[in-house]
């Protein structure tokens, strides 16, 4: 654990730094107060500092719409000294049933809510949830400066978006951009192929790969030929280096060159523990490759 502690991954162009794994909240459903300080104890104490959530995380459960962020209010009011201990990011831009707005005036208003919900001034990484067709880029870079600007958020970030769309934001901001948010695992291997982890080199902004754990198809028995394939391989691994199949799963992850961070979204203290350990393990090449085969499904051109 001291060694994740130690480890620091930049967060882009931010000025802050994360641990090589990161947290996500979007799987907090219980308004139950000691279940969550017992899931956030466990993050920290597997080294993870950034801890990533939505006004829309909630949606569909007992909580409700910006349900995670008022119960993670609930954590820092509780225990404020947590609040110097993580980088905290939220999101904003998905408004069911319409699905997206991230005009200027809904972006600002959803940011100074999220800030209201979870009890404090100012949010390390903001982030547009999902891009939204309707929304000139211009308007929505010029939402994220004035955010910035009048110091409600120190950092700002992207998810879901295409690399032609980050790169027509990236046109319109004075300010770095600094993370995407995309879809990564060996389930999932669009932002390998489409250029958004080369972008990310390119114009050295963090990526914060979510459902790293193939939405927790990887922590099954597989529900396809692909899937086992990868399974298999990953349990091979496993044994091989002595861990559990979701830290071989996030070190293969982690092993892009641009060190995405894996955002992992269980809630259990035993399994935040046992991941941990990849930030520990370096995949020898030939593994990755394994790994990345099984994925695709066809040996390597």
């Amino acid at each position: 654990m001291d060694v994740a502690r130690q480890t620091r991954v930049p967060l882009g162009q931010s000025g802050l730094s994360i641990a090589p794994l990161g947290f996500g909240m979007w799987r907090m459903a219980s308004e139950d107060l000691e279940t969550a300080l017992a899931s956030v104890d466990a993050a920290l104490e597997a080294g993870m500092t950034l801890f990533d959530t939505a006004d829309i995380y909630g949606l569909g459960t007992p909580l409700g719409f910006g349900g995670a962020e008022r119960l993670l209010g609930r954590v820092l009011k509780a225990r404020p000294e947590l609040r110097g201990q993580i980088v905290l990011a939220t999101k904003g831009g998905i408004t069911p049933p319409v699905p997206y707005d991230s005009s200027a005036a809904y972006l600002i208003k959803a940011c100074e809510a999220s800030l209201e919900r979870l009890g404090i001034e100012q949010v390390d990484l903001y982030q547009i949830h999902r891009p939204d067709p309707l929304a000139h880029p211009a308007e929505v870079a010029a939402a994220l400066e004035r955010l910035q600007r009048d110091g409600k958020v120190r950092a700002v970030g992207v998810s879901n978006y295409t690399v032609a769309q980050t790169r027509a934001l990236m046109a319109h901001l004075t300010v770095p951009l600094a993370s995407t948010q995309p879809e990564y695992s060996p389930l999932c291997l669009a932002p390998l192929e489409d250029g958004t982890l080369d972008l990310a080199m390119e114009r050295d902004f963090a990526v914060l790969a979510w459902s790293p754990l193939g939405g927790g198809r990887l922590m099954q028995d597989g529900s396809g030929d692909r899937d086992r394939a990868v399974i298999e391989v990953l349990d091979r691994l496993a044994g091989e280096y002595g861990a559990s199949r979701a830290a071989i799963t996030a070190a293969w992850v982690r092993s892009h060159p641009c060190r995405p961070v894996p955002i992992v979204g269980t809630q259990s203290p035993e399994r935040l523990r046992a991941i941990a350990v990849a930030h520990t393990l370096e995949l020898a090449r030939a593994h990755w490759y394994e790994v990345l085969v099984a994925a695709r499904g066809a040996p390597m051109p």
